[in-house]
């Protein structure tokens, strides 16, 4: 079981990846260390530091209907100076 599940493009997302920065989301049982070495074994990068937040599921009501927008955890990864993850910087064009 990988991880990761898909990068996450926010508008905030994107503007992290001029910090070294790149979001993704990734699996409910994650631990730093389960990200960190996914990110260094699919990319070939060094990882410098991982942070993790698990945003909540939210109560939406459409008229009398009321539900829930499921939550997710994401992963901040921040990467050592100089090193980029490609594919993602061309995605993001």
């Amino acid at each position: 079981m990988t991880p990761l599940i898909k990068l996450h493009t926010a508008e905030k997302a994107l503007a992290a990846q001029k910090l070294n920065q790149y979001v993704f989301k990734v699996d409910s049982g994650a631990n730093k260390i389960m990200v960190a070495n996914e990110i260094k074994k699919t990319y070939k990068v060094k990882v410098l530091s991982v942070n993790i937040i698990n945003i909540p599921r939210r109560s939406r009501r459409v008229g009398k209907t009321t539900g829930f927008k499921s939550g997710f955890k994401k992963a901040i990864i921040t990467l050592a100076p100089g090193q980029t993850i490609e594919a993602i910087k061309e995605a993001a064009k």
